[in-house]
């Protein structure tokens, strides 16, 4: 017996291994500030706990139709109409186990051998991986500090091939915080509309987590001629705080929700029935405590910026949205620590920022382009300036 192909086209999260990686050191006493994790340090609010507990009482704890409660579809129909002017039938919606198995499901629901997507770099480390198990093709496309993190529409179309099923575009994006304005999205949208067998994989899973005015868009709301191929994917794991939950959904062709519920029927079956309850309180609840969570996350990200843009060799562009920095550090490269090791590549710096300086972020070679580093700032300023002074001091060490 061996694994499968499939298994082995694909590598471990580089963030979960992180994370579990600063938790261990933190179990044998040592001192690591752990900015990893893709998970908001606020709690779940109350309203949406007691739902869960009170649906416990009430005997909810059987099993549900495989992609969700009609009562979840329908709160998240509501939600679309709501926050995205998007129009959804319940037949249109589906529930899953998390934003990564909806994507998992409708890449597996479409993807033949060879097929290819586009996925603009740097990314979220999962959709390669999801893309290769299926034995498609991703095919990637960078998009550098220079741009913003964005993805250009002339890029998208030197992309697009015959073989070409899906784009992926995230927004605000992990691991960059970079957030696309309608225009853009509209800009996107006309390459698109060139041609017609290109998908969209709408990620709008930090949606709600968007800062100095930002107006969140999604492309099926900016360009309403591509909502008959567009899957609008999100969640409720960032903007509640339910990250343990596992409720992810998206609306799109009801063939295409059809057919990940089929799959789903194989496999995972119905996302926890008390999670589901906890959604409809999320998402159909007052929305007022966003607001205040925004606020908290945009001092954060403004103290991270400064700091990290103070380090010499080091250039952390301003995020619009999520709660990630993407720091660009070429100007370290080469250079020596003083145990006279190398910093040849990201890789390296982030194993030497967790060994010396005792912070944990991921490298920037897991998302798709390098040299640069993945900070979540989703924990406590007090911890984040700790973990800056320990960074620039560890910076200021190499020569």
């Amino acid at each position: 017996m061996k694994t499968s192909a499939a298994i082995d086209r694909i590598q471990p999260s580089a963030t979960l291994a992180m994370t579990a990686r600063a938790a261990e050191l933190r179990r044998q006493g040592i001192d690591v500030i752990g900015l990893g994790a893709g998970e908001p340090d606020f709690d779940t609010p109350d309203f949406v706990k007691e739902a869960a507990i009170e649906a416990i009482r009430a005997g909810k704890t059987k099993y549900t139709n495989v992609d969700g409660t009609p009562e979840l579809k329908e709160a998240i129909v509501a939600k679309f109409k709501r926050d995205n002017a998007l129009d959804y039938a319940t037949t249109q919606v589906c529930v899953n186990v998390g934003g990564k198995h909806t994507l998992f499901n409708a890449m597996v629901a479409t993807l033949d051998a060879g097929d290819e997507v586009i996925v603009p770099a740097p990314y979220w480390v999962s959709y390669p991986d999801v893309v290769r198990f299926c034995g498609g093709e991703p095919v990637f496309v960078a998009a550098g500090a220079d741009q913003g993190y964005k993805l250009r529409p002339e890029q998208l179309e030197a992309a697009i091939t015959d073989r070409t099923k899906w784009l992926v575009l995230n927004s605000p994006s992990n691991p960059t915080g970079a957030a696309y304005t309608a225009d853009e999205l509209k800009a996107l949208g006309e390459v698109l509309d060139r041609h017609p067998h290109v998908w969209v994989f709408a990620d709008d899973m930090y949606e709600h987590i968007v800062y100095d005015g930002f107006e969140f868009t999604t492309i099926a709301q900016a360009c309403p001629q591509l909502y008959e191929r567009t899957l609008t994917v999100n969640g409720c794991s960032k903007a509640y705080a339910m990250t343990g939950w596992r409720i992810g959904f998206a609306g799109g062709p009801q063939w295409l929700i059809r057919a990940m519920a089929k799959l789903q029927s194989q496999s995972t079956s119905n996302p926890s029935s008390i999670a589901q309850a906890a959604a409809v309180a999320a998402l159909g609840g007052d929305q007022s405590f966003l607001k205040e969570r925004n606020m908290a996350f945009q001092k954060r990200r403004d103290l991270v910026v400064a700091r990290l843009n103070a380090i010499d060799g080091m250039q952390c562009p301003t995020p619009k949205g999520a709660f990630y920095v993407y720091p660009e550090f070429s100007g370290l490269i080469g250079k020596k620590t003083p145990k006279d090791a190398v910093i040849d590549n990201d890789a390296a710096m982030v194993g030497y920022l967790l060994d010396e300086a005792r912070v944990a972020a991921v490298h920037g070679e897991a998302f798709g382009l390098s040299p640069a580093m993945r900070i979540s700032y989703a924990t406590s300023e007090e911890l984040l300036a700790k973990a800056c002074d320990r960074i620039a001091e560890a910076c200021a060490a190499l020569s």
